[in-house]
């Protein structure tokens, strides 16, 4: 990756970015899911982002068919004047997986809006087509429009996948930037949020360019496994395992995935810290990841390996439950010395009253 951003302070007629607009697509394979998560955010909230009070980034309008009171040709004139490149700067938000709508035999898969020359809809395809050429930034929200998702499973009929599968994994944007992936089903909604901040810091010239791995997720935010920053991660150590739900013991026997996902929610929790799978006893079923849902399944089963992982584990853990114990009991007392007899030796003399 570049050190600075390529776009800087500029657009590319050399005019300050002084509004930028968010064209939000909901037109995939999906639940409107993440568009209803992002209205929990709070570090920022999308508020604060729209309102500007947030200080160093553009004026943003947000175009959200879940959010926006516009609505039919009102509505949908956005996504004409950005196909046009009347819509100058803008970033695009694909939520949902795409289809491939090369394998059906008639129809479509999914589409948004009227063509007014055809009288056809059109299709999802066709608007990513129209829209990503001329984006500022691409992000894909949710782990369907990152990596496909449920609707990608084994056998689904529409071919689904992510965005960055449906424009190539080394597509760039007009600003130098590739696909940003921030999965998660739905999508934490801080998660999102601080992207979009970073983006718009970034095309301000105030950020340098998104460091990303190599499944475009932003690494700060995807750069540790749940289990490292899991309240139950000290009894995982322990080899301390619950044997029932309801337990605040490590959940990998139970289902939980959590010690090879990377997500971050049990550090961030879901809103104002607070929630978060393994945080209120659910196991992790690594929705965050490119092999979901498949290569989890079925949910609430040990995953492969943690049985040898736990046993293994448990011996050591024993052993270290006793020791830490008689240390415990060691050091949970006051020492001797300040009280070697009957009379107080300590400096302290009670008040007389």
């Amino acid at each position: 990756m570049a050190d600075a951003a390529p776009y800087g302070r500029k657009t590319q007629k050399n005019s300050p970015v002084s509004d930028v607009h968010i064209v939000w697509m909901t037109a995939g394979l999906g639940c409107d899911g993440d568009s209803v998560s992002i209205t929990a955010a709070m570090q920022p909230s999308i508020e604060d982002v729209l309102l500007g009070a947030i200080p160093g980034i553009p004026k943003v309008h947000l175009h959200n068919p879940v959010l926006a009171y516009e609505v039919g040709d009102e509505f949908l004139k956005y996504w004409y004047l950005a196909a046009e490149g009347k819509l100058n700067p803008f970033v695009l938000v694909v939520e949902g997986s795409i289809p491939n709508e090369q394998i059906k035999k008639e129809g479509y898969w999914a589409a948004l809006g009227t063509d007014s020359k055809t009288g056809q809809p059109i299709t999802t395809n066709e608007w990513i087509d129209r829209l990503a050429p001329k984006a500022l930034a691409v992000i894909a929200c949710g782990t369907c429009a990152t990596y496909g998702g449920i609707h990608a499973m084994s056998g689904n009929p529409t071919g689904a996948m992510g965005l960055a599968d449906y424009l190539g994994w080394g597509w760039k944007s007009v600003a130098g930037l590739p696909v940003v992936n921030v999965p998660g089903c739905p999508v934490q909604p801080d998660n999102f949020m601080e992207v979009v901040l970073y983006l718009l810091y970034q095309v301000s010239g105030l950020a340098p360019m998104i460091p990303l791995d190599d499944q475009l997720r932003p690494t700060w935010l995807f750069g540790n496994t749940v289990h490292d920053g899991c309240d139950r991660a000290g009894y995982y150590e322990q080899g301390d395992f619950a044997d029932e739900y309801g337990s605040p013991k490590c959940i990998v026997k139970l289902g939980c995935w959590g010690p090879v996902v990377n997500c971050n929610v049990p550090k961030r929790g879901w809103m104002a810290g607070i929630g978060g799978c393994p945080n209120v006893g659910g196991i992790c079923i690594g929705c965050t990841m490119p092999g979901f849902p498949d290569k989890f399944m079925p949910f609430m089963d040990e995953p492969p390996g943690a049985r040898v992982s736990s046993a293994s584990i448990g011996v050591y853990g024993r052993a270290i439950r006793a020791l830490r114990s008689m240390t415990n009991a060691t050091v949970n007392k006051e020492p001797k010395w300040r009280h070697p007899g009957t009379e107080l030796t300590t400096g302290y003399h009670p008040r007389a009253y």
